[in-house]
């Protein structure tokens, strides 16, 4: 009796940069075939979503040109800072859906190239004399940068298998959220080398930089069949009561990132005017906060692989409350070392939050549908997307507190307070939905 062979499944076929099949799950395929296809397109997913993000926080640099000569308030500059933060979390939903109808592939290279369209009008229409509505058109149009977090964040989510989500994402937001520290060194290096009247360089070294991110996820990057037949996914995550939880842990930490990101240089002005009277001042310091909370992020995907999201999450929430009370603090002395020291822990535990709470999202759906990976990766999925779009509006309120609180006491403090209930409220809710015995953990 001659025994029968088990028969191997074929390697996924790539037709027109077209995956039909894609089992990440499967530990076999994964080493043989689906590690170096997956790390080739998170490489170039991480380089287009880099540079969106750079394009995002363009205004967070550009504010800092803006002298007395164009005639904005500090509560102007924050509005400008906020603007695109607001387009670019509304437009975070749109992009979740279009990795699913248009691909991966497909769909980062027309956001990437679309990135042209920001950095040219900045490049070329900032100068003095402007007027301020068409400041605010132009920065509005740069929140297209912001969406590509989503689609990325969506795309890669396919990729990779549940054991590796955590790692995967967190590199990938890492490597994106690093743009916002980059394009403030760029600006340290423009305003250094060519002094404050030069706002349009700094968008115009990104034009080369896109046209070579749209090409490379042309060659390189490939659409995955399986996210095509995930529909409705959106409309099933919002009735999902995780959803909401998720979003809400999700404005604490990415939206203090983007949040504080875009307002720390004008913060620093505002608060400390004698020490940092003149941009470049204060640009040889905001660059520190984002690059440190950007490299630590994948920190945070990996505790979260090991010890779990909700765990990390809850204690990281605690931290940030300290790191808030510390600036209120500082502020309330005058006393700029401990200052920084409570900015940079915030960045920095932002960032821990972050690789985190989106390493919670997998592993939530992955409980609630065992032995399902198809509802759990498309339910998923759609949830990064929402949460990614609410996460970034927590980076609006961000900015708008700090208008308002300037505006009515010329402080900052009433922000500071702000930050620190918030960030209680989410130790609380994080305990109470996920770590309270007899709750499920992820």
């Amino acid at each position: 009796m001659t025994a029968t062979l088990p028969t191997a499944r074929p390697a996924p076929s790539i037709k027109g940069h077209w995956i039909d099949d894609w089992r990440p799950e499967d530990r076999t395929f994964w080493n043989e075939t689906g590690a170096p296809i997956a790390r080739r397109n998170l490489i170039f997913s991480i380089t287009s979503e880099h540079i969106g993000f750079s394009v995002w926080s363009l205004w967070s640099v550009l504010v800092l040109f803006l002298g007395p000569e164009y005639g904005i308030d500090p509560a102007g500059k924050f509005l400008l800072t906020a603007v695109p933060t607001l387009v670019g979390a509304a437009l975070r939903i749109p992009y979740s859906f279009a990795v699913a109808r248009f691909g991966g592939r497909n769909w980062t290279i027309f956001s990437a190239a679309l990135l042209l369209v920001p950095s040219f009008l900045a490049a070329f229409l900032i100068r003095p004399g402007v007027d301020f509505s068409t400041l605010l058109i132009i920065a509005a149009v740069a929140g297209v940068g912001g969406g590509n977090f989503a689609s990325s964040m969506t795309n890669i989510n396919a990729y990779y298998p549940d054991r590796l989500k955590g790692w995967a994402l967190g590199i990938n937001a890492g490597g994106g959220n690093l743009g916002v520290a980059a394009v403030q060194l760029v600006g340290l290096f423009v305003l250094a080398v060519f002094g404050a009247g030069h706002p349009g360089i700094v968008a115009g070294i990104y034009i080369p930089l896109i046209v070579l991110a749209a090409l490379g996820s042309a060659l390189y990057m490939d659409n995955l069949s399986q996210a095509r037949n995930e529909k409705r996914g959106m409309r099933d995550a919002v009735r999902e009561p995780h959803t909401w939880v998720m979003s809400l842990l999700y404005i604490g930490t990415f939206g203090s990132f983007i949040g504080f990101g875009f307002a720390f240089g004008q913060v620093l002005q505002v608060q400390f005017a004698d020490v940092f009277s003149t941009p470049v001042k204060a640009a040889y310091l905001t660059f520190l906060g984002p690059l440190l909370g950007s490299l630590i992020r994948p920190v945070g995907g990996a505790l979260a692989d090991r010890l779990g999201g909700a765990r990390v999450t809850f204690y990281n929430f605690i931290a940030m409350a300290v790191g808030a009370s510390i600036v209120l603090l500082a502020a309330q002395m005058r006393s700029l070392p401990l200052y920084i020291v409570g900015f940079i822990a915030l960045f920095v535990f932002s960032g821990v939050g972050n690789g985190s709470t989106y390493k919670m999202i997998p592993a939530i759906f992955k409980r609630k549908h065992p032995g399902d990976d198809h509802e759990a990766r498309r339910l998923s999925g759609a949830v990064i997307g929402i949460a990614g779009a609410i996460g970034a509006f927590g980076g609006v309120l961000v900015n708008l507190a700090f208008r308002q609180s300037f505006l009515t006491t010329k402080e900052a403090d009433a922000a500071y307070l702000a930050f620190i209930a918030f960030y209680a409220l989410c130790v609380l809710v994080t305990w109470a939905v996920y770590l309270r015995p007899g709750t499920t953990r992820v």
